[in-house]
């Protein structure tokens, strides 16, 4: 059986999560072919994982020209995954990119465009399109059934970080580093999942705390308001301060109510759907009778794994990818909005200026100050992603 030969871009957390499960077998049609990486401990790390033998080089670029490698898969700092993504479009290589797509819309704009000039598979990490519950959510809103979207709501505070955390890395939680905080980090997939399910909105209005709950530059506890083009509403709680922490997203529609916590979806569906009721009922305290059921998924979530056997299957047989990369600038689009109001401390609309965006983000980064003395630390992050399962 062919394999794909891939390079990784980055072993810290994520990319030696990703060289693991490929180890073990979790990914039959891939290989790590070479890893690239600044931090020689890093490298060395990953010949102990994977043989003397690998082929290890100290720029992502001399292993992109290197000849080993067919695919790459990007997990570095956010700032330079248009960048690495654009080297590869450049030379041919098939790309997958880790979250966030970037860290303002602009860079990931050129990203997108660099994609169309070119002839290869690209895709994002958005590993939590898998999950069986979202994927069931996005069936149902999308199959039309239960009528238009009235309200969305999601409360996603179970992202809970301790201040060790974001000592674990002297990018962590900066502007000049990461870019942004909570959103920019842990929630990329909700973001992704809000707007994959609900659509986009056009008008958001955010206050976001920087550093509110931990000493760092960047916001760590956000609360959010969004309209749509129909009129709908929506509320989006977030925090990486709360513990325990709360996963609860709720759509209201024409129909009924979806919820989906704890692992489980649920269904409130109208007897009625509410604008016949209230066009139709006479009674003042009327109300439309409602029935509870439990919705049945497949069980499904393949996560990580799932991404990155798309994503070969993509290479070798042209099958669809869980996500194209350039999808990843819909939820950023709603991220920096978050960001711009709160920085201009009114609404934007949606699209924004993205030239303004820039301008407030450089503002920051002005005065952003990375942190000294810090000793990297690699963790194991599964357990960490916030599904729609609460973490234990």
């Amino acid at each position: 059986m062919r394999k794909v030969k891939l390079g990784i871009i980055g072993v810290g957390n994520m990319g030696s999560g990703h060289l693991k499960n490929i180890k073990e077998g979790l990914c039959p049609e891939l290989e790590v072919a070479a890893v690239a990486d600044i931090n020689p401990d890093r490298l060395k790390w990953a010949r102990e994982q994977l043989g003397e033998d690998l082929p290890v080089f100290s720029t992502a670029e001399e292993m992109l020209d290197s000849g080993l490698i067919e695919a790459a898969l990007v997990s570095v700092p956010h700032y330079d995954h248009p960048k690495y993504a654009i080297e590869c479009f450049q030379r041919n290589l098939h790309v997958m990119v880790e979250k966030p797509a970037g860290v303002y819309t602009k860079q990931v704009r050129e990203m997108n465009e660099a994609s169309a000039k070119s002839n290869v598979k690209f895709g994002l990490m958005f590993n939590q399109r898998t999950d069986h519950i979202y994927r069931k959510m996005r069936e149902l809103v999308q199959g039309g059934s239960l009528g238009q979207i009235r309200r969305t709501s999601w409360i996603i505070t179970n992202w809970y970080r301790p201040q060790a955390y974001y000592d674990s890395g002297a990018w962590r939680a900066t502007w000049s580093g990461e870019g942004g905080g909570v959103l920019l980090n842990q929630c990329p997939h909700n973001l992704d999942l809000w707007q994959w399910i609900c659509g986009m909105p056009v008008k958001v209005d955010a206050k976001l705390h920087f550093g509110k709950w931990h000493d760092i530059e960047v916001e760590d506890d956000v609360t959010a308001y969004v309209e749509y083009a129909n009129g709908a509403t929506g509320t989006f709680i977030t925090s990486t301060g709360d513990a325990p922490g709360t996963n609860r997203f709720e759509i209201t529609l024409d129909g009924g109510k979806l919820i989906a916590e704890n692992g489980e979806l649920t269904l409130w569906k109208l007897e009625m759907p509410e604008p016949e009721f209230t066009r139709t009922n006479t009674i003042p305290f009327g109300c439309p009778k409602a029935e509870k059921i439990q919705v049945e998924t497949d069980g499904k979530s393949e996560q990580h794994v799932g991404v990155l056997n798309a994503f070969a299957a993509a290479i070798l047989r042209d099958e669809p990818l869980i996500a194209s990369g350039t999808e990843g600038i819909f939820g950023l689009t709603i991220s920096n909005a978050m960001h711009l109001s709160t920085w201009l401390g009114h609404p934007v609309e949606v699209p924004f200026d993205e030239d303004l965006f820039c301008e407030e983000l450089k503002k920051r980064i002005a005065t952003s100050r990375r942190k000294e003395n810090v000793t990297a630390v690699i963790a194991d992050t599964s357990g960490t992603y916030g599904g729609a399962k609460v973490p234990n």
